[in-house]
């Protein structure tokens, strides 16, 4: 039975990844902050390096490891914070890969999150896989997330950083916190409207990371966003006739600058076109390529 280690499994992408190869077969095991005990749970607390290496080492040889824990990014930068941002990307990265690195057998893959804040505000340019980092706080926690990957790629894994755009779910993240503004007609543009948004199905997102788990010809970055980015103005419309609400009540840049200050800057007033390249060539296929047909089908599961 093949066997992964899922870092961050509590959160929206973790739980459904975890559903997902659980349903195939995959003995998954969790690492986990809380309470839980078993065979399939390992502890560990990387804001002390702290990680049970015993309970590791007497697991099966691990087929993959896929690491998604973070803290949430998309509240006010405080000082404290940014350092809980930092802490929960960059040395969890590096304490999971030294710790793996370590094994007798270490794992053929080893898949780490990161963000398309990567590439910072990319304007109209069309981003891949290849294009440069970005100026700003989340391209440099970006750029020091994937870098702490290294001790894993050093012992010889196949390591992968899924940059994630927004995962578009009704039961988490940010489409959740949308849907009952539109729902009231209380939604619309952000700013100008015109900073670009890459998504992608949560459905997708689960295949797309797993195709790149089976696929050996993929190593280094892929983008986890569909191949139709859209202007935050053509989603707000989007999502208010997918709902059949009206969307046209803009917010101000002012607002969510004086609401949410760089956090705002960065994440709502500024946006990256980003296609999935590496995907696409390798052969992937998205379910839901087009915005429409997704944000359709997240809220009718919901």
């Amino acid at each position: 039975m093949p066997c992964v280690l899922v870092s961050g499994s509590s959160g929206l992408i973790g739980s459904a990844l975890v559903r997902a190869l659980a349903a195939d077969g995959v003995r998954v095991v969790r690492l986990t902050h809380g309470a839980a005990t078993g065979p399939d749970v390992i502890r560990w607390a990387p804001e002390r390096d702290v990680l049970d290496r015993a309970a590791l080492e007497r697991l099966p040889p691990l087929d993959a490891v896929v690491h998604l824990a973070g803290a949430r990014i998309d509240r006010r930068w405080t000082s404290r914070h940014r350092r809980a941002i930092v802490t929960s990307r960059v040395a969890s990265t590096a304490l999971l890969a030294r710790a793996v690195a370590g094994l007798p057998q270490p794992p053929g893959s080893f898949l780490a999150a990161s963000a398309i804040g990567y590439y910072g505000d990319g304007g109209d340019a069309v981003l891949d896989e290849s294009s440069p980092p970005g100026t700003g706080f989340v391209a440099e926690v970006c750029r020091a997330w994937e870098a702490a990957a290294a001790p894993a790629e050093a012992a010889g894994m196949r390591v992968l950083h899924a940059r994630c755009g927004m995962v578009l779910s009704a039961a988490g993240g940010a489409l959740a916190r949308l849907v009952p503004v539109f729902r009231f007609g209380l939604g619309g543009p952000i700013g100008t409207g015109g900073q670009w948004m890459s998504w992608i199905a949560l459905e997708d997102a689960i295949r797309a990371m797993r195709f790149a788990l089976d696929t050996p010809t993929l190593v280094g970055a892929i983008n986890l966003t569909a191949p139709a980015p859209v202007p935050n103005a053509i989603f707000a419309a989007t999502l208010g006739q997918v709902l059949g609400r009206p969307a046209l009540l803009p917010v101000p840049a002012w607002t969510v600058r004086l609401l949410f200050g760089q956090m705002g800057r960065e994440l709502l007033l500024s946006g990256q076109r980003v296609l999935p390249r590496a995907l696409e060539r390798a052969g992937y296929t998205f379910r839901y390529p087009g915005l429409a047909e997704a944000l359709r089908a997240a809220l009718d599961r919901w």
